[in-house]
């Protein structure tokens, strides 16, 4: 898919050609469930874009929520922003080590916390390293930068919110994750959650979003995905998965179709699914 200034993907091709523009900078974002056995952080010191940085989604995050990485505090994430080397002015590209997976997450919390100037690197590092392109396994030097934050509370829904849109059907609620776990079918990674999805919800596995090469599918693809789930594209949406990962594929996904009224709720199935006052479907 091609990238613009205003895109909220950029090709490896674009990125090999900005490396070194003195406004980019590349942060690493790669994140995994713990069934999959590997370590972002371990895997960033081993091989990584030139320059990028690592960004951790567990350690920047709201430490006083037993939820996992829910949205930082705005100070906390201007802090270390600010340690990193990414401040004001800098367009800020993000990649993960699976393809296409955590790096949207950390480009809707740029989002949330006002910077608009944010992609995501369509193929991630799978992609960079299967066209032959340089990696190094050193970290870059970083100098403190001022960086401006403001919280943009329309792009987030708390469970609140959610069982209010449950009850009005004022937004639809659309889950990424797979068919089988929506369904109830399957059990939840995380113990002690219940199966199923919450209720009048629709399912969009993020999966079906992408290419055999892990990139975004192109936008009529997206469209039909979305359509054939039964979502009005016309109609305010909140995307939710099991942690507000996956979520944040679909949010990516529909910015790319020009879709302006979406949001993602933050603590998604594993708050959801934890309260037993709230009520749960299947199949």
């Amino acid at each position: 898919m091609a990238a613009t200034s205003a895109s909220p993907l950029v090709s490896t091709d674009w990125l090999e050609r900005h490396l070194g523009a003195p406004d980019v900078r590349v942060l690493d974002a790669s994140w995994y469930l713990p069934a999959e056995g590997r370590d972002g952080r371990a895997e960033y010191g081993q091989r990584h874009i030139p320059g990028a940085r690592y960004f951790d989604i567990d350690e920047i995050s709201d430490s006083s929520s037993d939820l996992p990485h829910m949205a930082p505090p705005v100070e906390k994430f201007i802090s270390r922003m600010r340690a990193m080397g990414i401040g004001d002015g800098h367009r800020v590209i993000v990649y993960d080590g699976a393809g296409m997976f955590s790096a949207p997450r950390v480009w809707w919390l740029f989002r949330h916390f006002g910077k608009e100037d944010v992609a995501v690197l369509d193929g991630g590092l799978p992609k960079w390293i299967a066209e032959g392109r340089q990696t190094e396994d050193l970290p870059p030097l970083m100098r403190d930068r001022h960086f401006t934050a403001r919280r943009n509370a329309s792009l987030v829904r708390d469970v609140t919110q959610v069982a209010r849109s449950v009850k009005l059907k004022d937004e639809q609620i659309v889950d990424a994750r797979s068919p089988a776990r929506y369904r109830g079918e399957e059990p939840e990674p995380r113990p002690g959650l219940r199966a199923g999805h919450i209720p009048g919800s629709l399912n969009v596995y993020y999966r079906d979003l992408l290419t055999e090469q892990g990139t975004l599918k192109s936008r009529d693809q997206l469209r039909d995905v979305f359509e054939r789930a039964g979502v009005d594209l016309a109609r305010p949406i909140t995307t939710t998965c099991g942690s507000g990962v996956t979520a944040s594929i679909l949010a990516l996904a529909l910015d790319v179709l020009g879709h302006k009224q979406t949001a993602v709720y933050d603590g998604s199935w594993s708050e959801w699914g934890m309260y037993p006052d709230l009520k749960v479907e299947t199949g």
